[in-house]
């Protein structure tokens, strides 16, 4: 079994990064075999809706200059992904947003290519927005038709001062959980895809 990470914060060791990082250490210490890859210092560019991946079919993006090909690549990879994002004025930061939209369109033109592999959302907030945030993660995995498994509250975390994440406690045991969760639906869904 294997999970990517993607840390969607332009900070590479800030409050996204120690939350996915929580997520991927408990699913280490199940013996899952973890990545993380960070988008700071790699911006990516919105889609276009250029739709030449409706017509290569070859799963890429058309738009060959950023680090998204690479990122598709082990999406593809992985049997499961955790996307985490801070919450920008109520929603994904923008290179998140470019993520979601331009992994989106290459998966719907290719047949949905991520069907079936599991997906988290892990959110990161000062105060408030963060459902949007995680709600905007999540159609992306739902539109894939990926699975999506909870924890035992949302996947958010909370840093009223700034890069504070460490003093949520509530945020680390969510995922951590989230870590337990996903592995035990990897365990009931990627040896029957082996079969």
């Amino acid at each position: 079994m294997r999970v990517l990470g993607i840390n969607g914060s332009p900070r590479r060791d800030g409050n996204t990064g120690v939350m996915v990082g929580w997520v991927l250490d408990e699913l280490t210490k199940l013996g899952v075999e973890t990545e993380m890859f960070h988008l700071a210092g790699k911006p990516l560019r919105g889609c276009i809706d250029c739709r030449r991946c409706f017509v290569n079919k070859d799963q890429r993006c058309n738009m060959r200059g950023d680090a998204l090909n690479s990122i598709i690549e082990r999406m593809m990879g992985a049997d499961a992904m955790v996307i985490g994002a801070p919450t920008y004025f109520a929603n994904v930061n923008a290179e998140v947003k470019a993520l979601i939209e331009r992994v989106g369109m290459v998966a719907a033109a290719n047949d949905h290519m991520f069907k079936r592999k599991v997906g988290a959302a892990v959110v990161s907030a000062r105060r408030g927005g963060a459902i949007d945030t995680f709600n905007a993660i999540n159609h992306l995995y739902l539109h894939a038709e990926m699975i999506v498994p909870g924890s035992s509250y949302w996947n958010m975390g909370f840093a009223p001062k700034g890069r504070d994440i460490e003093d949520d406690a509530e945020a680390e045991r969510t995922m951590r959980t989230l870590g337990q969760n996903m592995f035990w639906v990897l365990e009931k869904i990627v040896p029957a895809a082996t079969e």
